[in-house]
């Protein structure tokens, strides 16, 4: 693994346990044991979603990072993907709980973020196929 798979790699690691904080607020959150919240069932919904979606994005950026290192990419191309699919990883959980955090009955304008997000990792997954197809 080379030194930039490393690094993309460690500091993904260590984001981790964020991600299981996120689990214990859930659990918390829905098991009732938070005095005085009550989520709406659109909240329930988002925040399960942007959890569940932290989780698999940190899990495929982690795979990308060993990936590209096979993948006829030119460096910026190889960076941008080594970026790119973290950033969904920020992107799309951020969106969908900062869109019904504050609004418990309809998505605000913090739903964009799901959308960028959603858009960056498409451009990375495929940028990655291609130049995997491509070596």
């Amino acid at each position: 693994m080379n030194h930039d798979a490393r690094l993309m790699s460690g500091i993904l690691l260590i984001t981790v346990p964020t991600i299981q904080y996120g689990g214990y607020f859930l659990l918390r959150l829905f098991s009732g044991k938070m005095v005085g919240m009550n989520p709406s069932p659109l909240q329930i919904g988002f925040f399960r979603a942007g959890h569940a979606h932290a989780g698999v994005f940190v899990i495929l950026s982690l795979v990308c990072q060993i990936l590209i290192e096979h993948a006829a990419l030119a460096p910026s191309l190889a960076w941008f993907v080594r970026i790119g699919v973290p950033l969904a990883a920020i992107l799309v959980p951020l969106g969908f709980f900062l869109s019904v955090a504050f609004t418990p009955d309809r998505p605000n304008k913090w739903i964009l973020s799901l959308y960028a997000g959603a858009i960056v990792m498409a451009i990375s997954v495929v940028m990655l196929g291609v130049g995997l197809i491509l070596a």
